[in-house]
């Protein structure tokens, strides 16, 4: 019989996940109180304003190797698959819906991904889960950066989103904002995920989850201030 042990840092770094999972499910299904019934009635609305279906399904990666079903309320007219592949730039502006330009205004099409985290697919702060054809394009990249279970939000989300919209809404076709999106997005936020990566603790998924809702409600602070805008 193989006896394994383990060193002061890895038990340190297992207890850690530990936490965070645990801190994950009891997040979600607190949240779980308000966001079912919104669900609901977002389920309504959208249904009848921009029909069926309510649930998009995004393949995204979980890990450098495995993928996983990212949900999130339908924000496009529906095309057929091969048209919908890659990332939204200003060339897929004219496919989101008035109630879909609201739902991502406020981050509401993201609210199924509580059932992501609930299964263990997602945290709700780590990296955002790219689309396998993008770690296949940047697999040095990826496999860093999957070290960490992909977040609903994260360090680049805060401070490289606002940024990276921009520079995707200024492209107008497919081939030109996956060039602007492979140069100049995915090793800006890769570098923002490094750092999170060697500061991660509790504490900072706190602080990063209290800057996201700032970017929705004007809550104190420099900084969250700075965030809103």
């Amino acid at each position: 019989m193989v006896e394994v042990t383990y060193t002061k840092a890895e038990v340190g770094e297992r207890e850690e996940v530990g936490m965070k999972r645990l801190f994950d499910i009891v997040l979600a299904l607190v949240l779980c109180i308000p966001v079912i019934p919104t669900l609901a009635v977002l389920y309504v609305v959208v249904t009848l304003r921009d029909g069926r279906p309510f649930i998009y399904r995004s393949q995204r990666n979980a890990t450098f190797d495995k993928t996983f079903d990212l949900l999130k309320i339908r924000t496009m007219r529906t095309v057929p698959d091969h048209e919908n592949v890659g990332i939204t730039g200003g060339h897929k502006q004219n496919r989101i819906t008035p109630m879909g330009k609201f739902l991502r205004a406020h981050r509401l099409d993201e609210l199924p991904q509580v059932w992501n985290v609930l299964k263990g697919e997602m945290s709700f702060v780590g990296p955002r889960p790219p689309e396998p054809r993008y770690v296949q394009a940047r697999p040095n990249i990826y496999k860093q950066v999957l070290l960490d279970r992909p977040g609903i939000t994260g360090l680049a989300s805060i401070i490289f989103h606002s940024h990276e919209e921009k520079m995707l809404a200024a492209c107008e076709s497919l081939q030109e904002a996956e060039g602007v999106y492979l140069r100049r997005c995915v090793p800006r936020k890769a570098a923002l995920d490094h750092i999170y990566h060697l500061n991660k603790s509790l504490r900072l998924d706190l602080y990063i989850l209290y800057l996201t809702a700032a970017k929705l409600f004007p809550l104190p602070g420099r900084r969250a201030k700075r965030i809103r805008g």
